[in-house]
């Protein structure tokens, strides 16, 4: 597909090295992508599916999560705008099965790369390679991350985290969120994020109704997500 002006300069203004690159690459990408919009929910990829195309995500977040044997989900990362997912990347450069599940959060707008250009790429464009290879420096981060707190910090401090990082830190933020979504993101059970909130909330430190959780003490948070 050939994208208009206006979508060349949403992509442009999205992603770097679109900007970095030589005007020759530009043309070819904005040849070579399709555009597509999903709508919230919709599953992109199942675990031990084939990666057909990369996603780029201009609008919306994408969320990549493992599900285990005793049927919890823990999110490994999201994708936001600007983004991609790494996982993709990697299974569609080596052909190797999806390993965990990736699903629409919001609805999402994506430029999709077909795998052949995606290898080709790397190689030609330094732009590119470079940004795919951020990603993924990034993203292991990230990961390392989650296991690390699932492996080694409390779920209270864990809980703690996702709040604030739903919240940006932002003081008396409001939070429309379940205690199953909760759960999820820090890899417990409903009934768990449930006791630990009652716990939150009579420290003052949240207050609690249906699907809505507000911050009330974002310093004390902080120090109930550094705590030893």
């Amino acid at each position: 597909m050939t994208c208009d002006k206006d979508q060349r300069q949403t992509l442009t203004e999205r992603f770097q090295f679109l900007r970095a690159a030589a005007p020759d690459f530009r043309d070819a990408f904005f040849e070579q992508v399709s555009l597509v919009t999903l709508p919230a929910g919709q599953v992109i990829c199942r675990d031990g599916a084939q990666c057909s195309q990369l996603p780029l995500v201009i609008a919306g977040t994408g969320r990549i999560f493992k599900i285990g044997e005793n049927g919890r989900e823990v999110t490994l990362y999201r994708v936001e705008p600007g983004e991609s997912c790494v996982l993709t990347a990697s299974c569609v450069l080596t052909r190797r099965p999806f390993p965990a599940f990736a699903e629409c959060e919001t609805e999402l707008t994506a430029a999709v790369v077909a795998p052949g250009q995606v290898g080709q790429w790397i190689r030609s464009c330094e732009p590119w390679r470079e940004y795919i290879f951020s990603l993924i420096a990034e993203r292991l981060e990230e990961v390392f991350g989650v296991i690390d707190a699932v492996l080694f910090q409390r779920l209270d401090q864990r809980l703690a985290n996702a709040l604030l990082r739903r919240s940006g830190g932002r003081p008396g933020a409001s939070l429309q969120i379940t205690h199953q979504e909760l759960a999820v993101e820090i890899g417990s059970s409903r009934e768990v994020v449930t006791r630990l909130l009652k716990d939150l909330e009579g420290a003052r430190l949240v207050r609690t109704a249906r699907g809505r959780i507000d911050l009330l003490d974002i310093p004390a948070l902080n120090a109930k997500s550094q705590s030893a």
